[in-house]
């Protein structure tokens, strides 16, 4: 992550023309909500297993200072990237990608990521606050994919499947799903301590609630998907870089299922956390070797081909 972070640091120090005309091109811009929730996972990865390795403390500043920059980023790209989609970038009718989800999903990691910071504040107001804000920001992020998301079915209704290579996108689309439901858990477990009741038994009844229904439509999506990237592959889909969106939306999946495995004590969310945990590895299998491949190939290093010059026809 430092290593990204130092090129794109230099890229925008010694580039800063082309760094700016990203945030102009509507088919870059949204990844820009993808440094956020670089920044939070590898925050929440060392509360989680990190302190085993340099001790609490450690990991805990490491995981504040990170979480801190990381949601800050995430709510600037939440408001700045919609916005520069309406007044800056021209995007054609039926033009709608499942890429446009990544700048509004970013909060939704960090709602579902600060519970592992609230027991660590004092109790009382501080905590209370902490999980209030997080399920401000669960809400921002829902309901932001709830507007941006029938632009993409009615897109794949009206204009077709998506380019081939551009297929595996349509996997994005199960990270604010997962995620919501696994914010939704992971916020129920720190309830107790941070709010009052009747309040802390309420939000643990809204995680079943919640993410059971949320949970059957991810799984319905998943199959789409699914189908529309064996249908991709049939038709000679080739390996890129969007091959990695089967991975992290999967993994939100994971821990969704896992949550409420946790919270309803039933066995069957125990085996579709296991079954997706398998279906995620394996994408994290076939993602890495191809990438490597491709790297060692010099296949991604390569410059785009310009287009063949056009030669006027004389009579």
């Amino acid at each position: 992550m430092a290593a990204v972070l130092a090129a794109r640091t230099g890229h925008w120090i010694a580039h800063r023309d082309q760094a700016r005309s990203h945030l102009l091109d509507p088919a870059v811009a949204p990844f820009y909500g993808c440094l956020s929730m670089a920044l939070l996972a590898v925050g929440g990865a060392s509360m989680v297993v990190g302190q085993d390795v340099i001790g609490h403390r450690a990991a805990l500043v490491l995981d504040v200072v990170l979480y801190t920059a990381g949601t800050l980023i995430g709510l600037a790209a939440a408001v700045a990237i919609p916005y520069l989609m309406v007044v800056r970038h021209r995007i054609e009718p039926g033009t709608a990608s499942p890429v446009w989800l990544l700048p509004v999903v970013a909060p939704m990691v960090s709602a579902a990521l600060g519970p592992l910071l609230v027991p660590e504040l004092p109790a009382g107001q501080w905590r209370e606050a902490m999980l209030l804000a997080c399920y401000a920001m669960f809400g921002l992020s829902l309901l932001a994919t709830l507007v941006m998301l029938p632009l993409i079915f009615a897109r794949l209704v009206h204009q077709g499947p998506l380019p081939l290579a551009l297929t595996p996108t349509l996997f994005l689309v199960l990270g604010p799903l997962g995620q919501s439901t696994t914010a939704v858990n992971q916020l129920a477990d720190v309830a107790q301590g941070a709010i009052g009741a009747p309040y802390a038994s309420g939000l643990q009844a809204f995680a079943v609630l919640y993410g059971v229904p949320v949970m059957g439509f991810a799984l319905m999506w998943l199959a789409l998907a699914v189908a529309l990237l064996v249908r991709a592959a049939r038709n000679g889909m080739t390996f890129g870089m969007t091959w990695w969106g089967f991975t992290f939306p999967v993994g939100t999946c994971v821990t969704g299922a896992a949550g409420l495995a946790r919270h309803t004590g039933l066995t069957a969310y125990t085996w579709l956390a296991v079954a997706l945990y398998v279906l995620l590895v394996a994408a994290w299998a076939v993602a890495g070797v191809r990438t490597l491949r491709g790297l060692f190939s010099g296949v991604l290093l390569a410059a785009p081909q310009a287009p063949a010059p056009v030669t006027a026809r004389t009579t």
